[in-house]
C-alpha cells in the first residue's frame, strides 16, 4: 500500500522561500509519475507541478521559474522547492503520485491513484 507524507509547510513572508518534502513508502520515487497540486477553501485542486514518465518537468503557469520539482532517490522523497512566494501561493499542497495514463495531462488530479494528507503553506506581508 502506497503511503505519502508531506512535510515542511508553514508560515512565511512575502518573497520568502519554503521546501515541502513527500517522503513515500510503497512506492519508488524513480518511476516518477508523482507531482504537487494545492487547494484552498471553495477551490478546486490546482496542479503544481509535476514529474512525468520519463521525469521532464511539467509547472502550472503561475508557479514557473518560482517552483522545483525533484526528488532524492537515498531517501525516496519527492520535494517541492518554493522561492519569491506571493500571498495566492497560500493553500493547503498535496503529494500525488502514480500516474494513470500519458494521455492525462500530468497537472490533472484525476491522473493520480494515491495522495498525502497536505501541508499547508500561508504567505504574508
Amino acid at each position: 500500500q502506497v503511503q505519502l507524507a508531506e512535510s515542511g509547510g508553514g508560515s512565511v513572508q512575502v518573497g520568502g522561500s519554503v521546501r515541502l518534502s513527500c517522503a513515500a513508502i510503497g512506492y519508488s520515487v524513480r518511476r516518477w509519475c508523482m507531482a504537487w497540486f494545492r487547494q484552498g477553501p471553495g477551490k478546486e485542486r490546482e496542479g503544481v507541478a509535476a514529474l512525468d514518465w520519463f521525469g521532464d518537468r511539467h509547472y502550472a503557469d503561475s508557479v514557473k521559474g518560482r517552483f522545483t520539482i525533484s526528488t532524492e532517490d537515498a531517501k525516496n522523497t519527492l520535494y517541492l522547492q518554493m522561492n519569491s512566494l506571493k500571498p495566492e501561493d497560500t493553500d493547503m499542497y498535496f503529494c500525488a503520485a502514480d500516474c494513470r495514463d500519458v494521455g492525462t495531462g500530468f497537472l490533472d488530479a484525476t491522473n493520480y491513484n494515491n495522495w498525502g494528507q497536505g501541508t499547508q503553506v500561508s504567505v504574508s506581508s
